[in-house]
């Protein structure tokens, strides 16, 4: 009798995040508009050169011209270097399944487009899902499970480091289940304030202080205005 195959490890998850001063993504209106540096924007392309797969949300993918992309040569010349594939797969998360068949990230073919849904998405969403990506994988009944989407991506197409975008959301969906290994922090000179404007963590939230998702302090660097922190989330 042959032993059990042992499972691969989960991918190392490391986040994105590019906040004001005050921790908003956006402001009250929830409708995004750039605010970093360019610098910031330079710091995005170099982290996906190190990453398997980027995932995004569907408001994300809908509300902006994202391709979720490795940008020019110069970038996928650094994949290649570090011997990964020269475009990078994208995921985008949907639970419901809407997304909007006309988002620019669908007129992009370079690179797989593999959506992440739950049993939420009607019959006639998960078609029309199907003809806009590569792979549409149902992960859960009304809320994704992520532990076993990224069981499933590593197994499935051998993503080993897996770069978030959020939004809010979907990094709430993360660190409640333990699966964020990492965070890129980008500090802005910008306050939107609002109470219902979106923050780095939205979703139900960390009950207690004591519940709550610890981190530790990595590296921390100053440039112009900003700060480009990177954590650590204790297990």
């Amino acid at each position: 009798m042959k032993p059990a195959r042992k499972p691969k490890p989960l991918p190392f998850v490391f986040l994105n995040v590019a906040t004001t001063a005050d921790g908003k993504l956006a402001p009250a209106n929830r409708h995004f508009v750039p605010f970093s540096s360019a610098r910031d924007q330079k710091h995005l392309l170099e982290l996906r050169t190190t990453a398997d797969a980027v995932m995004s949300g569907a408001r994300t993918v809908d509300l902006a011209p994202v391709k979720l992309g490795p940008g020019g040569i110069k970038y996928r010349q650094e994949r290649l270097r570090r011997g990964l594939t020269e475009y990078n797969l994208r995921v985008v998360v949907s639970g419901a399944g809407t997304l909007n068949p006309k988002a620019e990230i669908f007129k992009h073919r370079f690179s797989p487009i593999i959506i992440l849904t739950t049993d939420r998405a009607r019959p006639a969403q998960l078609k029309q899902l199907r003809a806009l990506a590569d792979e549409v994988k149902v992960c859960g009944e009304r809320d994704l499970d992520f532990p076993f989407a990224l069981r499933w991506l590593r197994e499935k197409w051998n993503v080993k480091r897996l770069l978030c975008e959020g939004g809010g959301e979907i990094n709430d969906a993360l660190f409640q289940a333990g699966l964020v290994n990492e965070i890129h922090l980008t500090l802005c000179p910008v306050i939107f304030g609002g109470r219902t404007a979106p923050t780095l963590a939205d979703g139900t939230g960390f009950p207690t202080l004591a519940a709550a998702a610890r981190l530790s302090l990595k590296s921390q660097q100053r440039i112009g205005d900003e700060l480009f922190l990177v954590y650590r989330a204790r297990k």
